[in-house]
């Protein structure tokens, strides 16, 4: 049933996924999908409790061993490391979201699928065996769709990490975004920036707008050291020849981004300057400067024969 679509998910398709914060019932979600492993002993691949009849077997398992995972979990996680009963997963309180992201990615790192085998009457168990890609693929499943149907801006990729999902309209350019503008410095802010609101940690969200904003600064500069002069002849060839309207449009969204960057705290932090409150107010602003420059940067590589 987990691989299901609800009703509404047929009915509506995607809704868009640009939430952020976590709400105490996708914690209670995530946290009972996490017991369940617990209560199966599907962490019990990394985690095994032997059999007493074969205690130095490593291929003989019986389930899994809880005080393991839990230390295992604390050292981790260093600020899970005061709870007791650790494995008691579902009786967490609530962790901070880097704290929860932290334990979905300890927890796919070490959950298979069990596989039920013979019965060993004396010790009353069953011997286990594992497939791990199978485990981890539903464990990500699993997490993904709580994070889905949420409307959350999170997922856990192929490899077990979280990562925070883009807007739609930049994510693709930002994915695939290979920056050689042959100005070293420009092509580290670039990089930096994209890499920074590519990331799961909000706090680097910010610095990505304040990187691409001085990135920005250096654009205006590809063509000559004059900086008004450089930054007209880049606006002329980013808009082409014959096309006097969108020139003129160009012209309005570089100087209302310029001043975004001088007014809204995103490069100074001067008193009077108004601070950016929310999160999807940052991803509007990077889209737009990243869209620009993005037309920008490419017309100049065109024109250089790139």
């Amino acid at each position: 049933r987990y691989g299901m679509q609800y009703f509404s998910d047929r009915e509506l398709g995607e809704q868009p996924r640009d939430k952020t914060e976590i709400s105490p019932a996708v914690w209670n979600g995530l946290s009972s999908l996490i017991q369940r492993r617990v209560d199966d002993s599907s962490f019990g691949i990394a985690f095994p409790e032997r059999c007493p009849d074969f205690p130095h077997d490593p291929a003989v398992c019986s389930g899994m061993d809880n005080l393991q995972f839990a230390d295992a979990m604390q050292a981790e996680i260093p600020a899970l490391s005061e709870a007791r009963e650790i494995w008691q997963v579902r009786n967490l309180d609530m962790p901070d979201k880097m704290t929860m992201f932290d334990l979905l990615e300890f927890c796919w790192v070490s959950v298979g699928k069990p596989i039920i085998g013979g019965p060993h009457s004396y010790w009353h168990h069953h011997h286990l065996t594992f497939d791990k890609g199978a485990g981890q693929s539903a464990f990500r499943d699993d997490v993904n769709r709580i994070f889905r149907r949420n409307e959350l801006a999170y997922a856990m990729n192929e490899q077990g990490m979280m990562e925070r999902l883009v807007p739609e309209i930049a994510g693709d350019a930002l994915a695939r975004a290979v920056f050689r503008t042959g100005d070293a410095k420009l092509d580290e802010l670039l990089e930096t920036a994209r890499k920074k609101f590519l990331s799961r940690n909000e706090n680097d969200h910010g610095d990505a707008l304040e990187k691409l904003w001085d990135a920005w600064e250096l654009v205006k500069t590809l063509y000559g050291s004059d900086k008004k002069a450089s930054a007209e002849k880049m606006l002329d060839n980013a808009a082409g020849i014959g096309q006097p309207k969108f020139r003129g449009l160009l012209g309005t969204e570089a100087k209302s981004l310029t001043d975004a960057g001088n007014q809204l705290g995103i490069r100074h932090s001067e008193t009077n300057q108004e601070r950016l409150a929310r999160p999807e107010q940052v991803d509007y602003l990077f889209c737009r400067m990243f869209a620009l420059m993005d037309l920008i940067l490419k017309a100049r590589q065109q024109a250089a024969g790139g």
